[in-house]
């Protein structure tokens, strides 16, 4: 929105879908620019240009009345596989967890399933959401949910988890003692138009980061 109201000539559209569909959209020539917040990656993404434009932390989220307050790395990973199934085992109450995920495709997944879950599988009890704020509400409006989203949307409505006795914040991603985080990528394919190359370079300036930073992102530099 910045970038346009000083680019009148300029027509920016933005769809959502995920890091799959952003790397697909980006092979297929369907978007001139694709996203995708991940740790690696994938191989078919290497005949795209990357450009690492921010960096995203993820925090373990519960309902503001659950008492649970932290989960260590152990017990994140026994939570979300299901190994852990009441709250009682998990520093909780009396009820069952219910697990909240994103959906397969998504950045964010495949980001905490190598950051949190290892080779583990998903419980197969997860229920699915296709995007943050989704899953947001769905943890919000449920007491014994649990779900991850980004650090930046983090509100009153949920509760953040500390992990491994790290509060999820981003000074905390920055200085490397809160590890689950991974960078945002802008991926293009083949030489860029000059229209391509403006808007990546604006991103990448420092009042775009700047502005990035006051949307609950990292700077890439």
């Amino acid at each position: 929105e910045i970038y346009l109201a000083s680019h009148k000539d300029v027509q920016i559209n933005v769809q959502g879908g995920g890091s799959a569909v952003g790397i697909q959209a980006a092979l297929s020539g369907s978007a001139e620019i694709g996203m995708a917040d991940l740790l690696k990656l994938p191989a078919e993404a290497s005949a795209l240009t990357s450009t690492v434009v921010a960096r995203d932390g993820i925090a373990i989220i519960v309902h503001p009345k659950n008492p649970a307050s932290a989960f260590t790395a152990t017990m994140a990973r026994a939570v979300f596989t299901g190994k852990i199934a009441g709250w009682k085992d998990a520093g909780g109450g009396d009820g069952a967890i219910r697990v909240i995920s994103r959906e397969e495709g998504s950045g964010t997944r495949r980001s905490f399933q190598k950051l949190v879950l290892g080779d583990d599988k998903l419980a197969a009890s997860a229920l699915f959401q296709n995007s943050n704020g989704t899953i947001r509400e769905a943890v919000a409006s449920d007491q014994n949910a649990v779900g991850y989203l980004s650090i930046g949307l983090v509100d009153k409505r949920v509760k953040a988890l500390s992990y491994d006795g790290v509060a999820p914040m981003n000074e905390h991603v920055k200085d490397g003692t809160y590890p689950l985080s991974r960078p945002i990528f802008f991926l293009t394919k083949g030489p860029q138009s000059p229209a391509v190359k403006a808007f990546i370079d604006f991103v990448l300036s420092d009042e775009a980061q700047k502005l990035l930073e006051k949307e609950g992102l990292i700077a890439a530099k």
